[in-house]
C-alpha cells in the first residue's frame, strides 16, 4: 500500500478541521457542514478507487474471469 494516500488522508483531514473550527467562529455553521462534507466525499472518492483495485487483484489472483 501507498503510505502518500495515508497522508494525503490525513492532510485533509487536519485542514477540514481547520476550517471547520474557523467556519464555526465565524458563524457560519451551514458552509463548515458542507465543507465537511465534500471532505468526506474526496476521501471516498480515494478510497473506493483502492478498493476497486483490491477486487480486481483478488479476481486475478483467483483466476475469477
Amino acid at each position: 500500500m501507498n503510505i502518500d494516500l495515508i497522508f494525503k488522508i490525513a492532510s485533509i483531514g487536519i485542514l477540514l478541521s481547520i476550517l471547520q473550527i474557523l467556519l464555526d467562529k465565524a458563524g457560519k455553521e451551514e458552509f463548515a457542514f458542507i465543507t465537511t462534507l465534500v471532505g468526506v466525499v474526496i476521501v471516498f472518492g480515494a478510497v473506493i478507487g483502492l478498493i476497486s483495485k483490491l477486487f480486481d487483484n483478488i479476481k486475478t489472483l483467483f483466476q475469477l474471469y
